[in-house]
């Protein structure tokens, strides 16, 4: 009887182990969407990041939105709440393959 409750423990656990390391090492990518459905103060300052570069993609991510820039060959990514603040900048080249 007690090998047998040892057994469903060490089954439990090695599921729930698995299932935390498959979750963390999960991409988390937004949802591709057009520029008319990103706000207007969203687009406004992408732009202003942007400095003269392309966006070339947008994204959205919960209500958070996503601008892809493309400046000078390098991509940068940009994280924004629906009013425009920065919440985040990543450079998205090293994860291009």
């Amino acid at each position: 009887m007690k090998t047998k409750k040892l057994f469903t423990i060490a089954a439990v656990s090695v599921g729930l182990a698995f299932g935390v390391t498959t979750q963390a090492t999960e991409k988390h990518e937004g949802q591709t969407v057009k520029s008319s459905d990103v706000p207007a103060a969203v687009q406004s300052a992408a732009q202003a990041q942007a400095q003269g570069g392309a966006i070339v993609r947008w994204e959205k991510e919960g209500s958070n939105f996503g601008a892809i820039i493309d400046k000078n060959g390098r991509q940068i990514g940009l994280e924004m709440d629906a009013n425009g603040k920065v919440l985040s900048k990543r450079n998205e080249t090293k994860q291009r393959y």
